[in-house]
């Protein structure tokens, strides 16, 4: 079953976390550009966390915020 979605932001270091399980130390890290960091899983290369360095001033840069993923949303399943 896949996670749901998590958005955690870090207001000291002005970091934006997403993604659908903790971090853990074994992921792998890709730069995407942009300052957003991929976080991989080391096994079969899936995305599992995003970085998005500067968020509070990259909010401020443009209306619209886009990041260099593509995704599929489905609703989490409901308790």
């Amino acid at each position: 079953m896949a996670e749901k979605l998590t958005f955690q932001y870090d207001r000291d270091a002005d970091i934006l976390n997403i993604g659908n399980r903790e971090p853990y130390a074994e992921q792998e890290s890709e730069e995407l550009g942009d300052d957003v960091v991929a976080r991989l899983n080391p096994s079969n290369g899936e995305v599992e966390n995003l970085e998005v360095m500067f968020f509070s001033t990259r909010l401020l840069r443009k209306d619209i915020f886009e990041l260099p993923v593509s995704a599929e949303l489905h609703l989490a399943a409901r308790v």
